[in-house]
C-alpha cells in the first residue's frame, strides 16, 4: 500500500514538472505575469453627454393620455378630454424621456497594450 502511495506521489511530481512555466517579469517592487492582452490605461477623455431626444416618450405619452382621456365624458366633452389627455400625456412622456437620458456621460479610454499596439 505504501508503495502505491509513493508511486502516485512521484508520478504527480513528474507530471507537474512537465507543465510550462508562466513568464514573470520584475517591474519596480512588484512582479507581473506576462499575458497577450495586458496593457496600461494611458488616457481617459470625457466626451460629454449625448442628449438626443428621439420623441418616443412624447408619442407614447400622447397615445396613452389620449386613450385615458377618451374614457371620460360624452360627446364634445369626450373629444375635449381626449385632446387634453393627449397633450398632458405627451408633456409627461417628454419629461420622463428627458429625465431618463440626462446624466449619462461618455468616455474614450486609450489603452497601450504591452505588446506595443
Amino acid at each position: 500500500m505504501l508503495n502505491r502511495i509513493l508511486l502516485a506521489g512521484v508520478a504527480s511530481l513528474l507530471i507537474a514538472a512537465c507543465a510550462p512555466m508562466q513568464s514573470v517579469e520584475a517591474r519596480g517592487n512588484y512582479y507581473e505575469r506576462g499575458c497577450d492582452n495586458c496593457g496600461r490605461v494611458v488616457r481617459i477623455e470625457s466626451i460629454g453627454q449625448r442628449d438626443r431626444h428621439v420623441g418616443g416618450g412624447t408619442v407614447l405619452g400622447a397615445i396613452i393620455g389620449g386613450a385615458l382621456g377618451n374614457q371620460v365624458g360624452k360627446g364634445d366633452g369626450r373629444k375635449a378630454a381626449t385632446i387634453a389627455g393627449a397633450v398632458a400625456g405627451g408633456a409627461i412622456g417628454h419629461n420622463v424621456e428627458k429625465n431618463n437620458r440626462r446624466g449619462r456621460s461618455y468616455y474614450r479610454i486609450t489603452v497601450r497594450m504591452d505588446h506595443g499596439r
